[in-house]
């Protein structure tokens, strides 16, 4: 099993962490009524998925 032969300084720890980000949400407008929703998912407006209904709203 790998262990760190050396203690990782504070500099190196605190610059390796700086790159974890939180990445903003995927939005995409829908095809029909043209509101923002998350993609791969069915439009919580309109009710429709890949060009077909398959939400009652």
């Amino acid at each position: 099993m790998a262990v760190p032969k050396r203690k990782m300084s504070r500099s190196n720890t605190r610059s390796r962490r700086a790159n974890w980000k939180a990445a903003p949400i995927a939005l995409v407008s829908c095809d029909r009524c043209r509101e923002r929703k998350l993609a791969h998912t069915a439009c919580p407006t309109c009710g429709t998925y890949n060009g077909r209904d398959v939400l009652d709203v």
